[in-house]
This record gives C-alpha cells, sequence and structure tokens, in this order.
C-alpha cells in the first residue's frame, strides 16, 4: 500500500513558479522531461542575454515545457511564438503550460528540429541545445535555421562550455559570423546573424 501512494504522488505534476525576463510564469512538468523540478542554469543565462522587439516571431527549438519559449511569447507579444520538441511529452506540458499562464501567441507542435514547420520564418532562433545533439543533427538544425531565419534575424543557443568551440566553428561556418555573448564555467552563450 505503501508504494502506490510512493507512485501516486510522484506521477503528479511537478509544479513551481519561476520570473524569468521579468515574467512570472507557472511551469508543471513531470520526471523524463529535461530539468522537471527548476529551471535550468543554462536557460537562465540564456534568458539574461535575449534581446526581442514586441513584434517579433520567435522560435524555440527544443523547447521541453517551455520556459524559453513562453517567456519568449511575453516578450514579443504582438509577434507568434512556435516552440518545437521531438518529445510528445514535452509538448503536452508545453500547452498545458501556455494554457496554465494564458499566453495565446504561441504556436506548439511535435518537430524533428525544424522538419515540421519548413513554411515558417523568423526574427529569432533560441536553442538550449543538448550536449549530446550530435554533429549531423547540429548542421541540420543550423542549416534550417538559417534558411527560416528572416534577413537580420538572429540564432542565441547556450551550450555547456566544453562545446564552446565546435559552436563557434559551426556558426562561422554555416552563417558566416560568431558572438560570444557570455563564458561561464558551465555554460556559454552565443549567437549569430543571418546577413
Amino acid at each position: 500500500m505503501k508504494n502506490i501512494s510512493k507512485l501516486q504522488k510522484i506521477r503528479e505534476d511537478i509544479v513551481f513558479q519561476e520570473t524569468l525576463c521579468s515574467q512570472s510564469l507557472t511551469f508543471h512538468s513531470t520526471w523524463g522531461i529535461f530539468s522537471p523540478k527548476s529551471i535550468d542554469k543554462g536557460t537562465i543565462m540564456l534568458l539574461d542575454f535575449l534581446t526581442l522587439e514586441p513584434s517579433d516571431d520567435c522560435l524555440d527549438l527544443g523547447c521541453g515545457y517551455g520556459p524559453i519559449g513562453l517567456t519568449m511569447a511575453k516578450l514579443a507579444p504582438n509577434g507568434t511564438t512556435t516552440m518545437v520538441d521531438k518529445d510528445f511529452m514535452a509538448i503536452e506540458y508545453s500547452k498545458k503550460n501556455a494554457a496554465i499562464n494564458n499566453i495565446g501567441n504561441c504556436d506548439i507542435k511535435l518537430s524533428n528540429g525544424l522538419q515540421h514547420i519548413r513554411e515558417k520564418r523568423f526574427d529569432c532562433i533560441v536553442s538550449n541545445v543538448p550536449a549530446k545533439v550530435g554533429s549531423e543533427m547540429m548542421t541540420i538544425m543550423l542549416t534550417d535555421a538559417l534558411e527560416q531565419l528572416k534577413p537580420g534575424g538572429r540564432i542565441y543557443v547556450v551550450t555547456i562550455t566544453g562545446l564552446r568551440k565546435y559552436i563557434e566553428r559551426n556558426f562561422k561556418e554555416i552563417f558566416g559570423n560568431y558572438k560570444k555573448l557570455k563564458q561561464g564555467k558551465q555554460y556559454t552563450v552565443a549567437m549569430a546573424t543571418k546577413e
């Protein structure tokens, strides 16, 4: 009986509140989704360096349960923020969190990278890149991002600091430019622009 009670408890949504870029948000998450109990330090660092215009159309690439995408949707209320992830549970929780926070200017889709949103164009693409993304998927993601950014559009990524040189090489190769915004012991935030 005790084990059943414990199992029911861990199946309940994990619920917490966070203020990101001065936006107060409530998040529901679950075990199996990245950083389920709190916003990870890489995401917080990335958001500290993100600048958006109110009408920007944005993409959160690998949205998880939505902390980056929902923050962007609040910062760019006159644009649309698209949120994609290849994990169906991440999409389910992103949709739940958009509803809980009354955020309507977002479009949340199941997609492997940008594969299922080819028709969209963005002012800003943001990603907390998984450490194990793999070089092939990274090439696909960055090449697709370049194609789908509007002229002058920006891509921001946060990675573990050990991947900073790898990101620099890829940004320079694909975008022709690279700017390191912040390097810490654990994470590095970088951006590139579609010229």
